[in-house]
């Protein structure tokens, strides 16, 4: 069976597509290479370079390869760069996710399972959040995303689409044999920012505000291993084939780590200083985001195996030490 996996060269993405592979499923990778490493890719992998938003590479795909199901992680997703360039991500993320459920309607495609984010709830009422919980995104890119998630509701009124979204936190960790891990241009995320630092490639970690309403000051977050996330989106996949209904699920460890929490373990983990220093909030970055994963795990079956955060920083840290430049030196 193939399945689509539309930004497969990226981080979260070549995980599937190597997870696809140990299940013995047939990925078919598009991706336009412009946060994605081809290395990242295994041998067994179809891979078409090109843009979600172009039609007619869409549409040539979906005639070269009998595509069943499609896992969706294209889009642009940093909160800082979408305050800023807001048009651009309306552009890549809602327009080029339009694109795509034109191509599955037309080819008659039904099932798709989407990486959505904890940013369509803004800052939260409660916490753990729950799936029920009010959206209300203070960010361009929880808004697509919101909005991506509304395109597949009504495309499944209209067309009879379904569809999973998975409600991402905090991803994180590597391929558990070290080869593939996460590589960004320019790294965003926060622990391989850490990682650079205990590899002395950057002068140290900064730390986006320390007076939020949290016990030390600094944001916290809920960490899920990218290994574990991946093992949700193929249950999802599975659960649509097997007839489920439209959905939406929350991923996470129903815990949360502060920012100062994580430079500490990551200071345990590696046995190197981190130097850490001061910077200003960051617009858009709410002060606790922690999931309650309880709907994924009863309707999935998901049962992530590598939640503590030693765990996750480990499998990061045997990436980043054997691959110190990215995949810029593979």
């Amino acid at each position: 069976m193939s399945v689509l996996v539309a930004g497969g060269a990226g981080y979260i993405g070549s995980h599937a597509v190597h997870q696809l592979l140990d299940q013995g499923k047939q990925p078919v990778v598009i991706d336009n290479l412009r946060t994605g490493h081809k290395a990242s890719l295994p041998k067994g992998a179809v891979f078409y370079e090109g843009d979600i938003r172009d039609r007619e590479f869409m549409k040539s795909v979906f005639r070269r390869k009998r595509i069943k199901q499609v896992l969706m992680f294209a889009a642009h997703s940093l909160v800082g760069e979408s305050m800023e360039k807001p048009l651009e991500y309306y552009d890549n993320n809602v327009f080029g996710t339009q694109v795509l459920l034109e191509t599955m309607v037309e080819f008659g495609v039904r099932d798709i399972v989407f990486s959505s984010t904890a940013a369509v709830y803004g800052e939260p009422a409660e916490v753990p959040i729950k799936e029920n919980a009010p959206t209300m995104p203070e960010s361009p890119y929880g808004e697509t995303k919101l909005g991506m998630e509304n395109m597949m509701k009504w495309s499944g009124t209209a067309h009879g689409l379904r569809y999973v979204s998975l409600r991402y936190f905090n991803v994180a960790g590597a391929r558990l044999n070290g080869r593939v891990g996460e590589d960004h241009r320019p790294e965003t995320h926060l622990v391989p920012i850490i990682l650079q630092a205990a590899l002395g490639q950057r002068e140290a970690i900064t730390i986006f505000g320390d007076d939020y309403p949290t016990r030390d000051g600094t944001c916290i977050r809920d960490y899920v291993h990218v290994e574990d996330l991946i093992s949700a989106h193929l249950q999802a996949l599975d659960y649509l084939q097997k007839g489920g209904s439209s959905d939406v699920f929350n991923l996470g460890s129903n815990e949360g780590f502060s920012v100062k929490e994580m430079i500490e373990t990551a200071r345990q983990v590696t046995g190197r200083d981190i130097p850490e220093q001061r910077g200003e909030r960051r617009p858009g970055d709410p002060a606790r985001l922690i999931a309650s994963s309880e709907k994924a795990k009863k309707v999935l079956g998901w049962e992530p195996k590598r939640t503590d955060v030693e765990n996750i920083i480990r499998d990061a840290w045997n990436w980043h030490r054997k691959n110190p430049q990215g995949y810029g030196g593979i």
